[in-house]
């Protein structure tokens, strides 16, 4: 990231007073700022006073755009936007990719089933940006059933503002749906028409078991074992689709956060958000590792 947050503070504060400092008081200034920003000192240094202050206390200090707001309060604050929209539509996808393809794969021989398919196949290579302005013009422009850019009431969270904070999600939360939704079919059609012809799978169509029980019991819960680890994976990885879905949508999240702080050279604020990326993929990772026997009876049997 070029440019220096200090000289940046400086400037603005130099143009809102209509008047240059003396080179005395800007080098006080400079020194202050370096010192609060925790800029003083070899890289070295720097670099073991951050890593203290995040793992002991979880403190990224202050915004250098917001000051003297701290990093972890406007992180905090835009955590449950960026939290509730992208878990939100990612198991909405992954549920219905999941459904759709397991359903066309068991009965893969089946014209609908065809025709599913070469849906998600059209789908799923359409990059992300194009999608989410394809839908903002036909849905927000063309016919003004969204708003083109969000609209949050302040204060205290009540029954009107849930509503209009659904309102202003439901686009961006298609976009992410319709992102997803065409890897999860085709990803769980391969892995249903492969499973169906186990032995196992065969031996129950023999033995008189239903279309119905055969694919949920005997097909489903083998062909999503793979499909729960990308699950996870995603839920963990939420933030890397946050930065372009509130870019393109206005949306007052982690993603708008880091794409001002890099903007504005406002690296304590990057640093957290970025941190807290790392935590929740890692976190995500451990957490399947735990659940993971609960889905595999082979690891909970330790076969």
């Amino acid at each position: 990231m070029p440019g220096d947050p200090i000289n940046s503070y400086i400037s603005q504060i130099q143009s809102r007073a209509g008047q240059t400092l003396s080179p005395e008081a800007v080098q006080q200034m400079r020194d202050s700022l370096a010192e609060l920003y925790g800029l003083k000192g070899s890289l070295f240094s720097q670099y073991v006073n951050f890593l203290n202050r995040v793992l002991l206390h979880f403190d990224f200090g202050p915004s250098f755009t917001n000051y003297p707001e701290k990093v972890s309060t406007i992180l905090f604050r835009a955590l449950p936007y960026t939290a509730g929209l992208l878990l939100t539509a990612t198991v909405i996808a992954w549920s219905l990719g999941n459904l759709i393809g397991l359903i066309s794969g068991f009965y893969n021989k089946r014209a609908w089933a065809t025709v599913l398919e070469l849906a998600a196949i059209m789908l799923y290579p359409i990059p992300y940006y194009i999608l989410a302005i394809s839908l903002l013009i036909a849905l927000a422009f063309w016919i003004p059933i969204f708003p083109l850019s969000p609209t949050f009431l302040p204060g205290t969270m009540n029954w009107q503002q849930f509503k209009l904070i659904l309102y202003n999600s439901v686009l961006p939360a298609l976009t992410l749906v319709m992102a997803g939704f065409g890897w999860y079919v085709l990803s769980m059609k391969a892995l249903t028409v492969a499973t169906k012809e186990e032995p196992y799978v065969e031996f129950a169509r023999l033995k008189g078991v239903s279309n119905w029980n055969r694919m949920m019991g005997y097909v489903f819960r083998n062909a999503a074992l793979p499909q729960v680890t990308a699950l996870v994976l995603s839920l963990g990885a939420v933030f890397s689709g946050a930065l372009l879905t509130e870019m393109i949508f206005s949306y007052p999240g982690v993603g708008q956060l880091m794409r001002t702080a890099a903007g504005a050279g406002d690296y304590n604020l990057l640093y957290g958000a970025i941190t807290l990326s790392i935590i929740a993929v890692a976190t995500a990772g451990f957490v399947l590792d735990l659940v993971y026997p609960l889905f595999d009876p082979r690891i909970r049997l330790g076969r």
